[in-house]
């Protein structure tokens, strides 16, 4: 159905459309539990061996990372095999080059503290863009020094390692909740205890509870002592473990999107419908929107019967990675739909608002930013070629637009290699 053509990132594909389908397909496991997963792992006590890794670009330059800290990761077959540093960091010889990967540039910013020595933190040009000012003024008052080596309040940034102090941290408004998933993923190997709390505009909180899940999975309880304020135990470190990462909720979403525009039905086979992924969330407003949703124990099926008209608020704070898929659905549905608390959005791989407002219009859509978040109509949809920005999302849910509306064309394809390296090939399964 779709042709790949082969060479470099930079050549487009062709988008064919198709009719009403039925399709079974598999996605990887959660990059989010993987890169979590990693972390522990590499700081507890023992080996741990991770079962359905996602082997992608992010992760694989989290791993690199971690070796050069001390970690030895091994590949066995379709697994990793960690054996655990008991939280010894080792100075890495040269800067760390994190690629465009933020979950490894926050995560690491806190790691690196537990070592002594210099440590520069740097990625590629967009990363360098996205700001980590908010978690260093937090790691400061863990004890941390450091120094911005580009703008200030941007990688790279040179973090003068001695460990963390204990400290009771207040994090206010956050834009990214992994600034507090950094903190706790580190917070066990502080000096002394480190207390959090929580206040007010915290988005995507169930990241935090992910969090959370992954470091009891590997033997640190954080105790919850009142909504929002945690207390981690000093003193004690990871267990490594044999682990299994689910399914990715966030993968699995562009599939509930073909099944929602093509009016057919996708099951995929390898989630947990009683996940902690946030992202999982989306199916809620699909079920609103027009979808008919059936679970099993192991896989999640949608059915998509025709998408309600009318008009639409939908707060996503909760699952900003989601918004491009519901941008696109928006594109297709008879009325308005307002996606709203995302603003954060303007720092992930791209500025997505301004990318998705570009492309939505680009193919007919009346699509416009609007305070913390998008204003979208649903338009006479025409084919276009469709911009990417070396952004694995907005390439994997243009070209689901590409099933219904003849002449979308990708350009940049293989940016999915970020997330989801199988991803066209997984596409193909829908025709």
């Amino acid at each position: 159905m779709i042709p790949i053509m082969p060479g470099t990132k930079d050549m487009a594909i062709n988008i064919q459309t198709i009719g009403k389908m039925q399709a079974d397909v598999s996605v990887p496991g959660s990059k989010s539990y993987t890169q979590r997963a990693l972390v522990t792992a590499f700081l507890g006590e023992g080996r741990s061996r991770l079962r359905n890794v996602l082997f992608a670009d992010d992760t694989r330059q989290l791993i690199d990372a971690l070796r050069a800290l001390g970690g030895m990761i091994e590949r066995d077959k379709g697994d990793l095999v960690v054996e655990g540093t008991g939280g010894v960091v080792r100075t890495p010889e040269a800067p760390l080059h994190l690629g465009n990967n933020g979950t490894a540039m926050r995560f690491l910013a806190s790691l690196v503290c537990l070592g002594k020595g210099p440590v520069i933190l740097t990625g590629d040009p967009r990363l360098c863009e996205r700001p980590v000012k908010p978690l260093m003024g937090y790691l400061e008052n863990l004890g941390v020094s450091y120094r911005y080596l580009g703008h200030d309040g941007f990688p790279p940034v040179e973090i003068l390692a001695s460990g963390l102090k204990g400290a009771s941290l207040v994090i206010r408004n956050t834009e990214s909740s992994q600034y507090i998933s950094s903190i706790l993923l580190a917070a066990p190997y502080a000096a002394g205890q480190v207390r959090i709390r929580l206040t007010g505009e915290i988005v995507s909180r169930p990241y935090v509870d992910m969090t959370l899940g992954v470091m009891a999975d590997f033997g640190v309880n954080v105790q919850e002592e009142e909504s929002g304020s945690y207390a981690v135990p000093s003193g004690t470190g990871y267990v490594g473990r044999d682990y299994t990462i689910e399914g990715d909720a966030s993968s699995a979403s562009y599939f509930f999107l073909a099944a929602m525009l093509c009016n057919g039905a996708v099951r995929v086979l390898n989630m947990n419908p009683r996940s902690g992924q946030g992202d999982l969330g989306l199916l809620d407003h699909f079920v609103k929107l027009g979808g008919d949703l059936t679970c099993g124990d192991t896989w999640i099926e949608l059915r998509g019967k025709g998408l309600s008209a009318g008009d639409e608020v939908i707060d996503m704070g909760d699952m900003p990675d989601m918004v491009p898929t519901l941008a696109v659905l928006a594109a297709f549905r008879r009325g308005t739909t307002e996606i709203r608390r995302v603003a954060h959005l303007r720092i992930k791989e791209s500025n997505r608002l301004a990318a998705l407002v570009n492309e939505l219009n680009r193919i007919g859509a009346k699509a416009r930013e609007e305070g913390d978040g998008l204003v979208i109509e649903g338009g006479n949809l025409h084919g276009a070629a469709i911009e990417t920005y070396n952004d694995h999302r907005m390439a994997m849910s243009f070209a689901v637009a590409g099933l219904v509306v003849p002449g979308i064309t990708i350009k940049n394809p293989r940016c999915v290699d970020k997330s989801f390296p199988t991803f066209w090939d997984e596409f193909k399964r829908l025709g």
